[in-house]
């Protein structure tokens, strides 16, 4: 219940958590989710869907942080390289 009061608490550092959730009901039907409602990832960040890759929280129900989700971010990335590349050499072959 929101009270309106106010205090202050003394501490060296904070760290804020804003939800145990993923925001992955957008994807309900369309890509494949775990039982926790987390999407489902395979090798590296590829999913059950060819092309497509994952990144950050909506995965990692382990971590949840947002270093976690930047440095899924940088390996997504990458991976979508790579798929991108293999796509352009196989119709030049």
């Amino acid at each position: 219940m929101y009270t309106n009061e106010s205090s202050e608490i003394r501490c060296d550092g904070v760290f804020v958590a804003i939800g145990h959730k993923p925001n992955t009901d957008v994807f309900r039907g369309k890509l494949e989710l775990d039982n926790k409602g987390y999407i489902k990832k395979y090798e590296e960040s590829k999913i059950n869907i060819n092309g497509i890759f994952v990144a950050g929280d909506v995965y990692d129900y382990t971590y949840r942080q947002t270093v976690t989700a930047a440095g899924s971010g940088c390996k997504a990335s990458i991976d979508v390289i790579k798929y991108l590349e293999s796509k352009e050499g196989s119709k030049s072959g």
